[in-house]
């Protein structure tokens, strides 16, 4: 039999990340399942049975999973490792939402059996692929599983940008700055900007103006065919691009940013098959008391029966 290997990422700031880090791989060794780690997380966990990896995607590579422990910035850390490899991430959220993540910190003993027993399923999250180009020229190539936004430089100038959806031009808003989001985005940056809520399973792009000075301002929601573009204006300050809040670029003046589907997802390992209606409701804890809805869809939004 082939030998089982987990990626191990985990929130190396913090102490209770680095501790069920720790509880979560005594219990995946005890199983006779290998660890990856990258030398950051590596040498925060001062285990001596993980193999220390490259922080790159080569990572994850032969990795069954990668088991993440801390908040939506630590998975989204290491999906930048497992997205290439196609390795599913199963986050244990340590943080706040913690959006992304499939478990609470009192599931890790559960979650960590259900590892060990190959007791979950795997889901695809769309991406976008993100060009940065200036006077014509390619100065930057990425992608993002949550958004890349387009904000302003100066805090006392507004940034002037002319949106733009399948190559002919949206509105021109002097604004705080523009998110372009996936689904899974909906409910982090371009949730706080105002944007609508998409489920996960829709297939489409977002563009959502932050504090846009502007008749026409409101977020879109288009095809996930469709090539947003914002171009920064050549009257304006310079701005700077943010992708997943995590990769920054420099933004002069006549940059332009183009945004399409991705050509290669996220993968998410899954334990529940809760409706995602009930993670809103568990996530931001929103009053639901009153419901009573049909007799077969009467169960416990907070626990799925």
């Amino acid at each position: 039999m082939d030998q089982r290997t987990v990626l191990l990422v985990a929130h190396v700031g913090r102490p209770d990340a680095l501790d069920a880090a720790r509880r979560a791989a005594t219990r995946l060794l005890e199983a006779g399942i290998a660890l990856h780690a990258t030398e950051v997380d590596a040498k925060a966990l001062l285990l001596p049975d993980i193999e220390v990896v490259a922080a790159d995607g080569a990572a994850s590579a032969g990795c069954e999973l990668a088991l993440v422990l801390g908040g939506d910035g630590t998975l989204l850390r290491a999906a930048e490792l497992a997205r290439d490899p196609g390795i599913p991430l199963l986050g244990v959220n340590l943080g706040h939402v913690g959006f992304l993540a499939e478990a609470e910190r009192e599931e890790l003993g559960e979650l960590v059996d259900r590892v060990v027993a190959r007791d979950y399923t795997v889901e695809e999250r769309m991406t976008i692929d993100v060009t940065v180009t200036v006077d014509g020229e390619l100065v930057a190539s990425t992608w993002a599983l949550n958004e890349a936004s387009v904000e302003k430089a100066a805090r006392d100038r507004m940034l002037e940008v002319v949106a733009e959806v399948d190559g002919r031009p949206l509105s021109r808003w002097g604004c705080d700055g523009v998110v372009c989001a996936t689904p899974t985005g909906s409910t982090a940056y371009a949730f706080s900007a105002g944007g609508p809520i998409v489920w996960p399973e829709v297939d489409a792009l977002l563009m959502i103006p932050i504090s846009a000075h502007a008749l026409f301002s409101r977020p879109i929601v288009v095809s996930p065919r469709s090539r947003l573009a914002v171009e920064v204006q050549s009257d304006t300050p310079h701005g700077v691009l943010w992708v997943d809040g995590r990769r920054t670029w420099p933004l002069p003046a006549g940059a332009r940013v183009e945004v399409v589907r991705g050509a290669v997802p996220v993968r998410l390992a899954r334990l529940h098959q809760a409706p995602f209606t009930d993670r809103l409701v568990r996530k931001f804890e929103l009053p639901v008391r009153g419901w009573r809805g049909a007799a077969e869809h009467r169960t416990d939004p907070d626990t799925g029966t």
